[in-house]
């Protein structure tokens, strides 16, 4: 199959439903996207699941706000979250930006909207009205789990104000987990892969980017980058809820991979992030 990115030929990665471009390092999945299917919700934990993450991105919300405050345009005010989940950043935006989320999941929107958030459920763009545009939109950890990325982008492109700012805060592939990872899988050792990918969850990560060929795929649509950083990946807070809530771990092998990553900490700001945000302007027509 053609790149999605470069439109190079890609070639079999570690298993039969991964794929790597070897020219510009983009990674894909073949994995089914099962959003709202009860029985695939059930083997999800989602109050352990929210333990895990929350400490986490509330942490990181704060840093990126901080960030779209800086790079966004002076006058932007609308601000269009894609895949509000919890609503946590939404909070978090809500004193600085007229705030707006869309999400697929009814079972988290649902309880985001019963909190009083402005959340639709729904697909983006497709909740959205036709004449509904925004000064930023922002993707936490959402754009790699979207099957038909371009059309995504290109929808971006088209609701965003002229001037306006989207901000893709999401997994590196040169992350050192993510790294890791595929050496382990490599040896045999493939559950971590797994739950890098998010295989076996109703909404798997389909795509794995770099800072460079995510900057590649959206200057081929329109946007130019502005700003990119790394932010902290792993905390001990939620940790060990993060490693048992996807797929059926072994308690023993999850010991070993909880007490191995504590042990890493300190030394983990010295090593590439596996999270990344990179900042895009809408080019001027």
């Amino acid at each position: 199959m053609a790149c999605t990115i470069c439109g190079n030929k890609t070639y079999p990665g570690l298993f039969s439903w991964h794929t790597q471009c070897g020219s510009c390092g983009y990674e894909a999945a073949a994995l089914s996207v099962a959003i709202n299917q009860q029985q695939l919700h059930e083997t999800v934990n989602e109050v352990e699941r929210e333990v895990s993450l929350k400490a986490l991105r509330q942490d990181n919300f704060r840093t990126i706000l901080g960030h779209a405050r800086r790079h966004a345009a002076p006058t932007a005010r609308t601000l269009l979250e894609v895949g509000s989940a919890h609503g946590w950043f939404l909070e978090t935006a809500a004193p600085h930006f007229d705030v707006l989320g869309i999400e697929p999941d009814e079972t988290v929107g649902g309880k985001t909207l019963a909190r009083g958030l402005p959340v639709r459920l729904g697909y983006f763009p497709e909740a959205l009205r036709p004449d509904e545009r925004f000064d930023i939109i922002i993707f936490n950890d959402v754009i790699e789990h979207i099957p038909d990325i371009r059309s995504a982008v290109k929808a971006c492109h088209e609701r965003l104000n002229p001037n306006g700012t989207l901000i893709l805060n999401l997994p590196s592939s040169r992350g050192f987990f993510y790294r890791l990872s595929k050496i382990l899988a490599q040896a045999g050792l493939h559950g971590p892969f797994d739950r890098m990918w998010q295989k076996d969850l109703p909404s798997p990560h389909i795509h794995y980017f770099n800072t460079d060929n995510l900057k590649a795929l959206l200057e081929s649509e329109g946007f130019d980058l502005t700003f990119s950083t790394e932010l902290e990946a792993v905390k001990a807070a939620g940790l060990r809820e993060r490693l048992s809530h996807v797929g059926h771990v072994n308690p023993l092998k999850l010991y070993f991979q909880y007490v191995g990553i504590l042990g890493t900490l300190p030394f983990l700001r010295l090593l590439p992030s596996d999270i990344i945000v990179c900042i895009f302007r809408k080019r001027p027509a």
